[in-house]
């Protein structure tokens, strides 16, 4: 029977196993080697529903770990049993049973740097020949007929700690911060979460999805996440948290006896009792070692100037323009200073007209910016929401009306800044909607009141509205995309600090360099962190033209892997040119999708075969082979593109190298990255290379900006050959320092700066750099 139940009496299997099966471990398991009279033996630690695959062939799959293996890396590997056997084994397969696998085919794990297991896993069916033997100390029957079970994956749980890069894991983790969802730069909504776990180590997630319902419902501060197959990355030495394909969540609650309720959008996950306890001992943990309980900011309780939390429901909203939103909500309680009122149309304002007339003396206008925008608009009137990160700040900074405030929701993400709806079953809501239902309402002013602006008598206009709208805009230009819990640091004190360091700015342009803003793309090596000038096209036009010589050599036309053709210019230096067209089994590619190499063409032809075929090589012949040009030239021609490689670290390889490309893959994708590889190069990278002096009220620091694409949200690549891209990269750059602006005028900016030393023999210098930073979008 191809699957078999054993027993282990007085240390032996019972029945005993075939004696010519030999025991193999982990380590010994590799691709080319004879396993047919071996086994492998070890402990299930995981293991997922039956499913068919799409030939309706039934496929199960389990994990076990290998508790002999002396690798302290990897100790598991991946089995995947097929067909029938596949069926049997789910009804009897339990979490740490002991299995043996005889019978296996060895294959290459395509998974095995996600899941940090064995680099191949073992494949079994019964029409194979495969037998599994399973040890277990619980009684059970061996299966007696067919039948798919739904059998709930037993789940490994990785602390913090013990995260490597490239693996996939599961995991849990208490929020220590986190952004609510916000639409990212293209079309996902992106939330980002740090974690804590008893372990003492910290984890940012960056967490994307189409789906706002399919991002974890993290409500605040606190909160217990309970996270399935995220892809841990090294980032700058720390471990990092994405989202990748069957990414779920589960969001509880972290106060110390509040009800054990998953929060999901999914109608089908998996939540055992032994998790419950996981939950109770982080929520006692988090208790005792986290500064994680913040005092409730109700609207009685503001102050001017203060950044606060509010719970409150939404009873009015309206758009006021393209870049701010109002909503009208209510708590219950009364703001002890008097409010700034957004001057809108009647008409314009959503909601019941009643009962905004009766809770006008108990609501305030929030106004909502840029990239809030969005989500604001969505709202449902009467739904409850947590807003964070509010401002309340002062209408004026003196006059009679000092004590006049204004509620304001600045654009960007910072410090958790955004709009949470919560859900009538949160306990906050439900102690929220019970405090409303008490709250006694006078019905003492109209409708009238509601479209204009009063306070103690005094009209508010629209120039006061305007000018108090355009102060409250004086948002950064800038956005931070990581590091969201560092808090801001002065320049002075940068200044007068060691090197290397991380640190948070708010500060001023001052000044920028290179001012020709074409002169900031450079040329740049990461590997040996060089950099050069972008040639220019005279001088790569004359490299090319003395490419020329020698002639192109006929014996290496036609080989087995490019066909080749030569002709003669008509003009007085009948230059000969040959172009060798890189075959694929045989045939031609489409143009679009085909790499051609030249030999003796100028610039201006190279640049016309751009229009029609996807990568051009120049290349010279030498005796016995094509070779690359000098890599004072491109070494790949795309689009508009030249792609440089870099002197120092490059080794360049024949151009026979490219055939292995051809031979391996069914149809090469061409792109520069593989090319460079193949070919033994170090591709330079195009790069905004700049010097920043950023000023604040302590001192004035030099920073220098190295971008490919991040910061300007500009590819290098592209900006020299597109006239559009220049100009907004200068319509950038006047935004963040006005031509002629005096200091006090300028546009903030939100930056992080690393400083780093610089030494020789003779000196010694520390130097500053920005990064983690991007432009805003409304600047772009």
């Amino acid at each position: 029977m191809p699957v078999q139940l054993l027993k282990i009496i007085k240390g032996k299997s019972e029945p005993p196993l075939p004696s010519h099966l030999q025991k193999e471990d982990l380590t010994h398991l590799r691709e080319g080697l004879d396993h047919t009279n071996k086994y492998f033996q070890g402990i299930v630690i995981l293991s997922y529903p039956v499913t068919k695959l799409k030939d309706g062939t039934d496929f199960f799959k389990i994990v076990l770990k290998d508790m002999d293996s002396s690798c302290s890396w990897i100790n598991s590997i991946n089995i995947l049993i097929y067909g029938k056997m596949a069926e049997d084994c789910a009804q009897v397969v339990l979490h740490g049973d002991t299995i043996v696998v005889a019978g296996f085919k060895l294959a290459k794990s395509p998974t095995a740097q996600e899941d940090g297991r064995h680099a191949c896993h073992l494949e079994v069916s019964e029409e194979s020949g495969s037998a599994i033997y399973i040890y277990s100390q619980q009684t059970r029957t061996a299966p007696s007929k067919p039948a798919l079970v739904s059998v709930a994956p037993k789940y490994v749980y990785t602390p913090l700690n013990r995260l490597k890069d490239g693996t996939v894991v599961n995991l849990y983790g208490i929020v220590k911060f986190f952004k609510p969802p916000y639409i990212s730069k293209g079309t996902d909504f992106c939330s980002v979460v740090t974690l804590m776990d008893p372990s003492n180590v910290k984890l940012t997630c960056s967490l994307f999805n189409r789906n706002l319902d399919c991002l974890p419902k993290i409500y605040k501060v606190g909160d217990i996440v309970r996270f399935h197959r995220i892809k841990i990355r090294a980032y700058n030495g720390q471990m990092q948290g994405i989202t990748t394909g069957g990414f779920a969540s589960l969001v509880f609650d972290g106060t110390v006896g509040a009800p054990i309720v998953p929060r999901t959008s999914s109608k089908a996950y998996s939540f055992v009792d032994e998790e419950r306890k996981t939950i109770e001992d982080l929520r006692v943990w988090a208790a005792s070692n986290l500064s994680i309980s913040e005092p409730a900011v109700k609207l009685s309780g503001v102050e001017p100037m203060l950044f606060f939390d509010l719970t409150c429901q939404l009873v009015g909203k309206a758009k006021v323009d393209e870049t701010s939103f109002l909503l009208k909500v209510w708590d219950g309680t009364t703001c002890r200073y008097p409010t700034w009122k957004v001057r809108v149309e009647a008409r314009d304002l959503e909601g019941d007209e009643d009962h905004l007339c009766r809770l006008q003396d108990l609501t305030v206008d929030i106004l909502v910016y840029d990239n809030h925008v969005h989500l604001a608009r969505s709202l449902k009137i009467g739904s409850f929401l947590r807003i964070y990160n509010i401002h309340a700040k002062q209408a004026n900074a003196n006059g009679e009306d000092a004590s006049r405030i204004g509620f304001h929701l600045h654009g960007g993400t910072g410090y958790g800044r955004g709009i949470g709806v919560l859900p009538e079953s949160n306990p906050d809501v439900k102690d929220l909607k019970a405090f409303l239902e008490s709250v006694d309402l006078f019905d003492s002013q109209d409708m009238e009141s509601m479209s204009s602006v009063e306070f103690d008598g005094t009209s508010y206009s629209d120039a006061d509205f305007e000018s108090d709208l355009k102060r409250y805009q004086q948002l950064p230009v800038t956005v931070l995309t990581d590091h969201l819990d560092l808090d801001n640091t002065d320049l002075k004190t940068i200044l007068s600090s060691t090197a290397p360091q991380e640190y948070r700015v708010r500060a001023k342009l001052g000044t920028y360099k290179p001012q020709k803003l074409y002169q900031a793309v450079k040329l740049h090596c990461s590997k040996c962190n060089s950099s050069q000038e972008v040639p220019h096209g005279d001088e790569l036009a004359l490299i090319l033209q003395g490419s020329a010589i020698p002639a192109p050599n006929p014996e290496l036309h036609n080989t087995s892997w490019y066909d080749s053709a030569m002709w003669t210019t008509q003009d007085q230096k009948q230059r000969k040119i040959a172009i060798h067209f890189v075959r694929h089994e045989k045939i031609l590619q489409d143009p679009e999708k085909s790499l051609l190499m030249i030999e003796g063409g100028t610039l201006k032809e190279i640049w016309k075969l751009t229009k029609k075929f996807k990568c051009i090589i120049p290349v010279r012949s030498t005796e016995h082979d094509l070779a690359l040009l000098d890599l004072s030239v491109p070494f790949l021609f795309q689009g508009n593109i030249k792609y440089y490689g870099c002197k120092q670290c490059s080794t360049p390889k024949p151009i026979k190298s490219l055939s292995s490309v051809v031979a391996e893959q069914e149809e090469p994708s061409w792109e520069p990255t593989e090319i460079a590889q193949v070919l033994g190069i170090e591709p330079l990278q195009y790069a905004f290379i700049m010097k920043f002096t950023l000023v604040d009220r302590t001192g004035a620091l030099d920073a220098y900006l190295l971008d490919y694409e991040k910061f300007f949200k500009i590819p290098a690549s592209e900006i020299l050959s597109s006239d559009f891209l220049q100009q907004k990269m200068q319509m950038i750059m006047n935004a963040l320092c006005p031509p002629g602006g005096k200091l006090d005028d300028l546009p903030w900016l939100e930056c992080f700066i690393k400083s780093y030393n610089v030494r020789d023999a003779m000196n010694h210098q520390v130097c500053y750099q920005i990064f983690d930073t991007t432009v805003a979008e409304d600047v772009i």
